[in-house]
């Protein structure tokens, strides 16, 4: 990353009922070695350390948030509420093992975007091409909302 580029700050975390680190710490050190700037929370984050983080680092351009144990969707129950209240409003992403038992059910998914997740990845991999993405959406949308109205 050059100087003249702006810092590409995210925050991450692991879910409020997890406490598995080798992944989030995997993770973290990948981004690091990109160019980012990680917030690193850790694990077992509870929704409103999400928010605390994103009030201090209002320029980070997403929340990407772990969770191994399955049990993402009781954890982030109060994303909307914090989502509505303005305290996150830079993308979330979720990632990992969403649900609990070996059969997946396609309506998690559809329960995770109701709470407020914008992303919903299945491997790691995926990762830091949804962040580009985002990120040049963002932008288009910031270019769009600058272009003079015609008359």
């Amino acid at each position: 990353m050059s100087h003249s580029e702006p810092r590409r700050l995210v925050i991450l975390g692991v879910a409020a009922s997890d406490s598995h680190a080798v992944a989030n710490h995997l993770i973290a050190h990948a981004l690091r070695g990109l160019g980012f700037e990680v917030e690193n929370l850790g694990t077992c984050t509870p929704v409103e350390e999400f928010a605390q983080a994103c009030e201090e680092h209002p320029d980070a351009e997403a929340v990407i948030i772990g969770s191994l144990n399955g049990h993402v969707h009781e954890d982030l129950r109060d994303l909307p509420a914090a989502r509505e209240a303005g305290r996150i409003t830079c993308p979330v992403i979720v990632g990992g093992n969403l649900s609990v038992g070996s059969k997946k059910d396609p309506r998690d998914l559809e329960r995770l975007h109701a709470l407020g997740v914008d992303r919903i990845l299945q491997d790691p991999a995926q990762l830091l091409p949804a962040l580009d993405e985002l990120r040049a959406s963002r932008t288009a949308d910031a270019d769009r909302q600058r272009l003079p109205v015609a008359s």
